[in-house]
């Protein structure tokens, strides 16, 4: 079984554009998003994923994930039959020592929504903070991908 352990935040400034190696366009839906697990389908550039993941543990750091490449062009179908809506975003990706950053800025529905998540090896592990990273989001059910396909940002009363 595959555990990701991550912690996500809200971003602060740009900053972090400066120190990206590399983004991505992403584009994806969600087949399933019941509490218990989701069903992902996510378009990644020229690449294509069919993802599961299980129910997040307390502290919304830790929790079951698959993972399989599969066909663009049976995941752009795929993506025809998601739930509403499709998640659009640009993914940065920026190293902090032996670690990566994925800083995800949201356009469309979710426009003006900036996240960072880092994938740590335990829950334990400790990560130099850069001066972009605001406001930690761990566990906050408002900032999964799978909550603002159905509520987006641009509709929530802040």
């Amino acid at each position: 079984m595959a555990l990701e352990i991550e912690r996500k935040f809200l971003v602060k400034n740009n900053d972090y554009k400066q120190q990206a190696y590399l983004t991505k366009k992403i584009k994806q839906g969600y087949l399933n998003t019941d509490k218990s697990r989701t069903v992902r389908v996510r378009i990644q550039d020229n690449k294509a994923f069919l993802t599961i993941k299980g129910k997040s543990n307390a502290a919304g750091t830790t929790r079951f994930e698959w993972e399989i490449e599969i066909d663009k062009k049976e995941a752009e179908q795929l993506l025809l039959l998601c739930e509403p809506s499709i998640i659009d975003k640009t993914r940065f990706l920026i190293k902090n020592e032996h670690l990566t950053f994925e800083v995800d800025e949201f356009k469309g529905a979710n426009d003006g929504l900036v996240l960072a998540e880092i994938e740590l090896n335990s829950e334990q592990e400790t990560f130099l903070k850069p001066n972009w990273l605001g406001k930690e989001v761990t566990g906050d059910i408002r900032y999964y991908n799978s909550y603002i396909s159905k509520k987006p940002f641009t509709s929530w009363k802040l």
